[in-house]
């Protein structure tokens, strides 16, 4: 993986931040968002930096929750009013345009 500066987590940081409650984004969101090339720096940075950020509403494009974290992230998204059916984030309900961010 390439070098990650901090001014590269900071900005993925305040992302995901800003996503509404009630809302899901994509790991690829937030890279495109964030001026990143990968989806995968994100996952790395949401996994090493986010325990202070709503890291419950990043989610695969799929709508699948993380698979080490399933039951909290969804009971969290679910208590957010995100629907979420048969295990699965409706990402056409759910998901929030990062283009203005």
């Amino acid at each position: 993986m390439a070098q990650i500066t901090e001014e590269q987590v900071e900005r993925v940081r305040d992302i995901v931040a800003s996503i509404p409650v009630g809302t899901v984004s994509t790991y690829g969101d937030v890279a495109a968002a964030a001026g990143l090339s990968s989806a995968r720096i994100v996952g790395w940075i949401m996994r090493t930096d986010s325990a202070d950020l709503p890291w419950h509403r990043v989610i695969a494009v799929s709508g699948r929750p993380t698979p080490h974290l399933r039951s909290k992230q969804l009971e969290n998204l679910r208590a957010e009013g995100v629907p979420v059916l048969d295990g699965r984030v409706d990402m056409k309900a759910a998901r929030v345009d990062l283009g203005g961010v």
